[in-house]
């Protein structure tokens, strides 16, 4: 699945690939909204972690979970 997050006052986003499902992510993106810990908190699929703070969240934008193929498809 793809993920973009906007940052307030940032003219770049943040973009990358995660293996979770979207209602995991929801669910992660909306205890962070209420307050509960006061930083958004995602992986991608190669481990990397990424945290931002809720104060600076401008938008989350998850795309679509299919994978994309590559090369020729009979």
């Amino acid at each position: 699945m793809d993920i973009r997050i906007g940052i307030f006052n940032s003219p770049r986003e943040i973009s990358f690939e995660t293996t979770q499902p979207a209602n995991e992510i929801e669910e992660t993106v909306a205890a962070a909204l209420a307050g509960q810990t006061g930083y958004l908190k995602l992986s991608d699929k190669k481990g990397h972690v990424y945290i931002v703070p809720t104060i600076g969240l401008a938008y989350v934008e998850l795309g679509s979970e299919s994978s994309r193929r590559v090369g020729f498809v009979a």
